[in-house]
């Protein structure tokens, strides 16, 4: 082929040395000159697109800010984004051993003023730390923020850091929820170990009182620059402004469902299968003998809960639907809940999968969350199909959800805040229901078994798991 010089008369255009080169920590490729980052662009802290989001909480005390930020990092960690909850409170705690009273809040305390901000300072670096150099996606920075003055002193910190601003304020002047914050939450701090109640109520309504002249509120006018959801009355009403992209949109959607609202959830799993007998796994069976046992019992369990106002979930598949049809009342039928896609491995027992798809069966093992069966589903995978329900579970009270062992896992993680390597392995033993009932800032667990008999579908972590090497070369020696 001709060169250019011989095609256009004209030689070729000569540029200088000049390249990409990916920064490790923060994955974004910068121009690069001569070895070196191009000056102009490298003493720039550039927003990029999916830079890092610092969510920052506003509120009087005893607004339920740590509730949501608790909500907030459990539920981003679940849906894969890697979160991490910065509480200033618990920084003032460890920098102050012993609190005394109220006092230590009163704006003209000079140094419980200088502590209080040392101890934001503290949080703040930390965020840096893990945003920066821990690969953290979102840092939810948790305390009262509650003066214009502060709130631009972080903007200004985010800016030079290159991170988005996300603003959750808590509005709440209904006297009983804030009463019932203080005594739910407020009293089991360790600032109020040794004071009886009422002396602990009366010092943190004092303490309340510390922040209220100089609160000042995110406002629509004034504010309007930034990105942030007020959250009003416990979510009677809400106002949002200036959302930027889609983690602040999915915040605001997850924000918008939560409630406080004393429930129940109880999850269980479908009665034993005629393909649980044999050791196989997936397919669309219906139950055994056994199962069918399970679901009477079932339907005298709930029963003699006597709960107000049941909801009945199961999946589109037959074993979770005969369990539901025991009950005698309606249910409903969600496809999102169906168990996890096998794929090629559909029916299958764990030692024909070894012995017929021995890396795969290698593969799975060395990371059970992410790994796809090959024309089917992670778990990775089953998470995302499963938000919606998680996001219709966050707004019902009492539901009974009949589902599957992958399913029910997933479910549970949410709720129990289980990371990625322990989700798959969590159990969940047929013939048992689990009653979940969300407390201040948990979940309280209760498991109920049944009594009906049923094998045992739980397969450990393998201790070792067995590498992709030997089962290549197993697999070349069966062929």
């Amino acid at each position: 082929m001709a060169s250019t010089e011989e095609r256009t008369g004209t030689p070729p255009l000569v540029t200088s040395p000049r390249q990409l080169t990916q920064n490790p920590l923060k994955k974004i490729w910068m121009p690069y000159k001569n070895g070196h980052p191009e000056q102009h662009i490298s003493q720039r802290k550039v927003c990029m697109t999916n830079c890092p989001t610092l969510i920052v909480t506003v509120g009087l005390p005893a607004r339920g800010k740590t509730y949501i930020s608790k909500k907030l990092t459990r539920y981003l960690n679940w849906i894969g984004v890697p979160t991490k909850e910065f509480n200033v409170g618990q920084y003032r705690r460890d920098c102050v051993k012993i609190y005394k009273s109220f006092e230590f809040f009163r704006p003209d305390n000079e140094e419980g003023l200088k502590i209080r901000k040392q101890c934001a300072s503290a949080a703040l670096n930390d965020v840096q730390q893990y945003l920066g150099e821990e690969g953290g996606q979102v840092a939810v920075f948790d305390a009262t923020n509650t003066t214009r003055e502060r709130r631009e002193t972080i903007v200004r910190f985010a800016e030079q850091n290159g991170y988005k601003v996300f603003f959750v304020e808590s509005v709440c002047e209904d006297p009983d929820v804030i009463a019932e914050n203080i005594v739910q939450v407020k009293l089991g701090s360790p600032d109020y170990t040794d004071c009886n109640t009422d002396e602990a109520i009366e010092d943190f309504m004092k303490r309340i009182k510390c922040y209220e002249n100089s609160y000042q509120t995110l406002d629509e006018d004034l504010d309007r620059e930034l990105s942030f959801i007020k959250i009003i009355d416990v979510g009677r009403r809400y106002l949002v402004n200036r959302v930027l992209d889609h983690i602040q949109s999915r915040i605001v959607y997850y924000l918008m469902n939560i409630h406080i609202t004393p429930r129940s959830i109880y999850l269980c799993r479908h009665g034993e299968s005629d393909l649980n007998v044999k050791g196989r796994i997936g397919g669309d069976s219906g139950l055994s003998l056994r199962g069918k046992e399970f679901a009477r019992y079932l339907a005298k369990f709930i029963q003699d809960q006597n709960i107000k106002d049941l909801k009945v979930w199961t999946s589109q598949m037959k074993r979770t639907i005969q369990t539901a049809e025991a009950l005698s009342v309606p249910y409903e039928q969600w496809k999102a809940l169906n168990e996890i896609d096998a794929g090629v491995c559909e029916e299958m027992m764990y030692e024909e999968i070894q012995e017929n798809y021995p890396l795969e069966f290698a593969l799975r093992d060395q990371d059970k969350y992410r790994y796809r069966y090959p024309k089917g589903e992670s778990y990775e995978d089953l998470v995302q199909r499963l938000e919606p329900v998680i996001m219709e579970l966050e707004r019902q009270e009492n539901v009974l959800v009949i589902c599957h062992q992958a399913v029910m896992r997933c479910l549970l993680a949410y709720f129990l805040d289980k990371s990625a390597d322990e989700l798959p392995y969590l159990k969940c033993p047929l013939h048992t229901v689990l009653k979940l009932t969300p407390v201040a800032y948990g979940c309280k667990v209760e498991s109920i078994s049944l009594n009906v008999d049923a094998v045992n579908t739980h397969r450990d972590k393998p201790e070792v798991a067995l590498s992709t090497d030997i089962a290549l070369q197993e697999m070349n020696e069966s062929l």
